[in-house]
């Protein structure tokens, strides 16, 4: 298992290396407010560090961040004492945005109304209640006995739950624009684009106001809420005799097949973008969904947080269609060659 969880985490730590923290607005806010001596502040190492943390925090909350190995350098985070009634900013909790309007606050209300255990509690069991919502409805939409009415629902139910978890946790994370206008809205979005909750988020659109009804899609759906819902069960309920006795054993076997979903997901993802495109041929076609389901396959492609398992499927794809359509069908290799143009432009 340990070869298994290493692999992952390895392209997880590339991706992180590689991202352009420089472009990223929020790295400098993060990095502004970390507090360590001046002269670690130039440390590669240190840097490297609070990147991490930075890319765990915003972009991939399942990389696994070690702590720094010298005694000085991992003492260095921990805020003055002029500062020690307040939490340092450099913890693993979201900040608050801002969101365009400044409010002052003293005083005990102040130190109440920042307080992140109580607001981290607050937004982990709203998710862990969503997601499992959306677990037990997305399995009563699968279950073939259930009438189809009933079924019909359950599945436009998963699609809207897992959007509205999606939302809120983009919310929580990033808030909103500073203001509604074109140039805010567009560095919003340039920020959150790439974010796993964005693309779920684009992707139950996508089908819940479809009247195609593709069972296939809830894979993903049930994926991520099954992550979602043992990791609040591992880290909240491990004491519980009831956990012990019948959730610990598959809530530990999904925290430690977290990537086997992730390409589960993967796989479901892009099989569904072909079976839109057969059913182009049938009367149920939908030319708008179909071209905006490639326009999200292609940002999933491109997204660090999905990159490393979509580029493992599509590799294994052209391995299997490249030779047969070289040998059989040459003609396409010019159609093809345009499309794969604009996939990786």
């Amino acid at each position: 298992m340990g070869e298994e969880r290493e692999n992952p985490q390895k392209l997880k730590r590339i991706a992180a290396a590689a991202y352009d923290y420089e472009n990223d607005p929020r790295w400098a806010d993060y990095w502004s407010n970390i507090l360590i001596p001046p002269h670690l502040s130039s440390s590669a190492d240190v840097i490297d560090h609070f990147k991490r943390k930075f890319y765990q925090r915003y972009i991939d909350p399942d990389l696994v961040v070690e702590a720094m190995s010298t005694n000085g350098s991992s003492q260095s985070t921990k805020p003055s004492a002029s500062s020690s009634s307040s939490p340092p900013p450099s913890n693993d909790q979201p900040r608050p945005r801002n969101t365009g309007s400044t409010s002052r606050t003293s005083g005990p209300s102040a130190t109440a109304g920042q307080n992140p255990t109580s607001v981290r509690w607050d937004r982990q069991t709203i998710q862990f209640s969503v997601n499992a919502w959306v677990f037990v409805v997305a399995v009563l939409a699968i279950i073939p006995l259930v009438p189809k009415n009933l079924s019909i629902r359950a599945y436009r139910l998963s699609f809207m739950g897992t959007a509205c978890s999606s939302l809120y946790s983009l919310y929580t994370l990033y808030g909103r624009p500073r203001a509604w206008n074109l140039q805010d809205i567009q560095v919003y979005l340039q920020s959150i684009i790439a974010t796993k909750d964005f693309i779920y988020f684009i992707y139950c659109l996508t089908f819940v106001t479809s009247n195609l009804c593709l069972k296939f899609a809830l894979i993903p759906i049930l994926c991520r809420s099954l992550e979602h819902v043992a990791k609040f069960l591992r880290r909240n309920f491990n004491r519980s005799t009831l956990y012990r006795k019948y959730l610990e054993d598959p809530c530990v076997w999904v925290e430690s097949n977290t990537t086997t979903l992730s390409i589960l997901s993967s796989h479901a993802e892009i099989g569904l973008g072909f079976l839109l495109v057969v059913s182009l041929f049938s009367w149920q076609r939908n030319i708008i969904q179909t071209f905006m389901y490639w326009q999200l396959l292609k940002l999933m492609y491109h997204a660090p947080v999905t990159a490393a398992y979509h580029h493992s499927v599509w590799t294994k794809i052209g391995r299997t269609i490249n030779p047969l359509v070289h040998r059989y069908c040459p003609f396409l290799n010019t159609p093809l060659s345009a499309v794969q143009r604009w996939w990786f432009r």
